[in-house]
């Protein structure tokens, strides 16, 4: 399993769209009226890694599986969440399960697509959310902060509430946290303010290369690092088309990378991931890592007991194992290394653990 997103922005800005899109699915509605998705809709999406296809061809492997990324399409938000506006109960509770979320912005203009502001502008409606997000918190921190509740926690959990609820009480960044305690126990905490961004913009077809006026207002504020502007209703389009229909339709519109991939690729980035292989003669496999993973963790992704009973992992680079053909070149050219607990599993490793039961 690789990560998991939830998609989230005011009523009508193309969660749906992009989640279907995305998805290559149609699972979620996607109409012109606010709160049209109620119960979020849910969907796997394999990560199509050329480096797996290769691996699968050198180990003539019975299987492929990819890793893959769950995205959520969450109802609408809308200013007031925070005390139970509109669907805001269920949108923040259904925001604390996913490990990143993606802000859908609306930043182009339609008579068609009803907005449920007057105007369009980006910045004002990612405030909107994140403020109903920082209500929440502030909430949840004053009551988890009660005597009472405070003996279930530990010295480091309650420093964190502490520290977020000063940062939000006084209008600091709140992400600096992470650069004061390890990202663990900062996910433990459970704030919706904490979690990793995305930030999509929604263009129109015309805006998709260069953007336009709301995107360049948008990351004037907010940085290009973890923004993205594509078009939802574009990459719907594309998901209806065959292989080379899609390529030759992607290269009129000048675009290089369709939506997943880009979002694969930031999302990997914001959540410091990389992935590691597994590959014989039954399956090739590809695995979703944190980074600096310690060898016996990254056993315990494939199984419990590959970590328990960790003894030694067997590992070639991607690039020696593609250049000698497999596993048996590999370790008779003197590619493959015989490694420890302390090992610390790099980008491409392709792997084979050793482990007692």
């Amino acid at each position: 399993m690789g990560f998991k997103c939830g998609i989230v922005g005011l009523p009508n800005v193309g969660k749906s769209t992009l989640f279907n899109a995305l998805t290559d699915s149609n699972k979620a509605q996607a109409e012109n009226f606010p709160f049209c998705t109620i119960d979020p809709n849910i969907g796997i999406v394999p990560i199509i890694d050329k480096r797996l296809d290769k691996l699968t061809e050198i180990s003539n492997s019975k299987k492929k599986i990819y890793t893959t990324i769950s995205f959520v399409d969450i109802a609408g938000l809308v200013q007031g969440a925070s005390k139970g506006e509109g669907l805001g109960n269920k949108f923040l509770s259904h925001i604390r399960e996913v490990d990143a979320i993606i802000h859908m912005i609306r930043c182009f203009d339609s008579n068609d697509i009803q907005n449920v502001n007057e105007n369009v502008d980006p910045v004002r409606d990612i405030e909107i959310i994140q403020t109903e997000m920082k209500l929440a918190d502030l909430e949840s921190i004053q009551k988890r902060l009660d005597k009472k509740n405070k003996k279930n926690m530990s010295n480091t959990q309650i420093e964190i509430l502490e520290r977020s609820l000063d940062f939000i009480n006084n209008d600091k960044n709140i992400n600096e946290i992470y650069d004061l305690y390890e990202k663990k126990d900062i996910g433990m905490s459970g704030l919706l303010s904490l979690k990793p961004s995305l930030y999509v913009c929604n263009v129109d077809e015309d805006s998709i290369l260069s953007g336009n006026n709301y995107t360049k207002k948008f990351m004037e504020k907010y940085g290009e690092k973890d923004t993205i502007v594509i078009s939802a209703e574009i990459e719907n389009q594309l998901n209806a088309l065959e292989n080379q229909e899609k390529k030759n339709y992607m290269e009129m519109l000048g675009i290089k990378d369709a939506g997943i991939k880009i979002l694969a690729k930031k999302g990997y980035n914001l959540l410091n991931l990389e992935t590691f292989f597994t590959s014989g003669p039954e399956e090739s496999r590809a695995w979703t890592i944190d980074k600096n993973c310690l060898a016996p963790k990254a056993a315990g992704k494939i199984h419990t007991d590959f970590e328990k009973g960790f003894i030694k992992v067997e590992t070639v680079s991607y690039k020696d194992f593609i250049e000698n053909n497999g596993w048996t070149n590999s370790k008779n050219n003197g590619k493959m290394k015989l490694e420890g607990k302390d090992y610390i599993v790099k980008d491409g490793d392709v792997l084979n653990f050793r482990f007692n039961t």
